[in-house]
């Protein structure tokens, strides 16, 4: 294994058995739901964000009493939401203070050029700063997040608390303003018994690290008070290095709106959603009884290798109290949100085969993870495209488990998915950056590169992007 392209496991713990959760500390539950603090534009132009980020090693109190050191953005995990428009130019300077280690800024999603992307080939050493500055094109209004992508080092310095939230707003809304608009990220924590994070295990490496708790902004089952008959706009991120989110909201109503690139054109009624790592959802959810309402868990199965799998049913994220009075009316949801505009007929088709491999290093035993049979090497191309070519992509997982693909530098359209032997086209038309492929799947979607450079594909599972399920394609103008 250790002769396999990419497989460096030096900056990997990795001890046989996953820490034991520490029972005796226990999380603070309750607590009003908490708006993440803006990140404050230093400019005084219009229609120029300027601002500092740094990563840096901090602490935080998760349980009572109990210090725990975390990586984070200017002092918070999350970090700081930038907020920002379309036609906005953004300048961002970044600082690593993460000793001894490499980091990057990688803007999740964001039609950013090539070398302003945060790739692992484009390393900011520790105690080093860069300015990372890109334009906000029309269209690109979504919700977008960042986060390192450092080689060998991206999961740990994301489970440690490295994520923010960027959010990108038209200068027009369709969405009423009455419904607000509630960011939602999801993390999770494992925290060993003297309040430390413990390192990856084996059992991480296989399987991705899925913690002990699920915080919701930072928070554990935090509070949102509503009154009878409002509609709430939530933005859901699932910012967790591994864990897949099938949520449902009791008997609150739930209306689909967006996904990863923004709106879609019309809303979509759901009973539930499963959101994996990643991903992003933007739901109204309409409250029409009084009473407790809790954004729950649904047991999904993405598939486990060995023992520990986690019982990821029947966790509550979220408890919204419905007053037994109303406010003012709400206004009703456009019944079209905007138009998105069909790719065209692909003029290349491409396949992208997943798979995994287990075996004796001179470690112990080791896990690799492989796109068309080949480990992620950082010199070498697996794809050249050319800007602007509407590319079909086989995405087929042949692997024990679901993978979360992602393409860095656009937006594709899933067309449909083919599982043992039954095609299912795309419940709708939307923009995404990150799709599941489950376990036996083919998932087939219509991309274009827009920006030449090189730029990454990758399993979102971070230990299996880290393991070798990522890739680079230089796009050529």
């Amino acid at each position: 294994m250790n002769a396999m392209p990419g497989m460096d496991h030096s900056a990997h713990g990795m001890p046989a058995h996953p820490a034991k959760p520490a029972a005796s500390l226990m999380l603070k539950e309750g607590e009003a739901l908490r708006d993440l603090p803006r990140l404050a534009n230093e400019s005084t132009d219009a229609g120029l964000f300027r601002a500092r980020l740094a990563a840096a090693p901090a602490t935080a109190r998760f349980a009572e009493g109990v210090e725990t050191p975390v990586l984070a953005y200017n002092g918070m995990s999350p970090g700081p939401l930038i907020e920002a428009f379309e036609g906005d130019r953004i300048e961002i300077d970044f600082t690593n203070d993460i000793p001894g280690e490499d980091s990057t800024i990688h803007w999740h999603g964001m039609p950013v050029p090539a070398d302003q992307d945060g790739n692992p080939m484009d390393p900011v050493v520790a105690g080093a700063t860069r300015r990372y500055a890109f334009d906000l094109p029309a269209g690109s209004a979504a919700s977008y997040w960042f986060h390192p992508h450092p080689h060998g080092r991206t999961a740990e310095q994301v489970y440690r608390g490295l994520a923010g939230i960027f959010l990108v707003k038209p200068k027009a809304d369709p969405v009423p303003a009455a419904y607000g608009d509630t960011v939602l990220v999801f993390t999770d924590l494992r925290l060993a018994a003297d309040g430390s994070i413990p390192e990856n295990s084996m059992m991480d490496l296989m399987n991705g690290r899925v913690g002990d708790h699920v915080l919701v902004n930072g928070q554990k089952n935090p509070v949102l008070d509503v009154p009878l008959g409002a509609k709430r706009r939530f933005r859901l991120f699932n910012a967790t290095n591994a864990r897949f989110l099938k949520l449902f909201f009791g008997a609150a109503t739930m209306t689909v709106i967006g996904t990863d690139g923004g709106l879609l054109e019309a809303p979509v009624a759901v009973g539930d959603v499963l959101l994996a790592p990643a991903e992003r959802l933007e739901l109204v959810v309409s409250f029409d009884r009084p009473g407790e309402v809790k954004l729950e868990t649904l047991a999904y199965e993405r598939g486990w290798m060995g023992p520990g799998k986690p019982d990821d049913s029947g966790l509550t994220l979220l408890t919204v109290n419905v007053a037994s009075e109303a406010d003012e009316p709400m206004p009703p949801l456009p019944e079209k949100l905007r138009a998105i505009a069909a790719l065209g007929n692909a003029t290349i088709n491409r396949r992208f085969v997943f798979t995994e491999k287990m075996g004796m290093g001179a470690s112990g035993m080791e896990m690799g993870f492989f796109i068309n049979d080949v480990a992620f090497d950082m010199k070498r191309v697996d794809v050249t495209a050319r800007v602007g070519e509407v590319e079909l992509w086989e995405v087929i997982n042949k692997a024990d488990m679901d993978h979360p693909f992602h393409v860095h530098g656009t937006q594709f359209q899933v067309v449909e998915h083919e599982r043992d032997g039954k095609v299912s086209p795309s419940a709708y038309r939307a923009w995404k950056d990150t799709v599941n492929v489950a376990k036996g799947e083919t998932v087939r979607l219509l991309l274009k590169q827009d920006l030449p450079g090189l730029r990454m594909y990758h399993c979102h599972i971070l230990e299996h992007e880290q393991l070798g399920m990522m890739g680079i394609v230089d796009v050529t103008v």
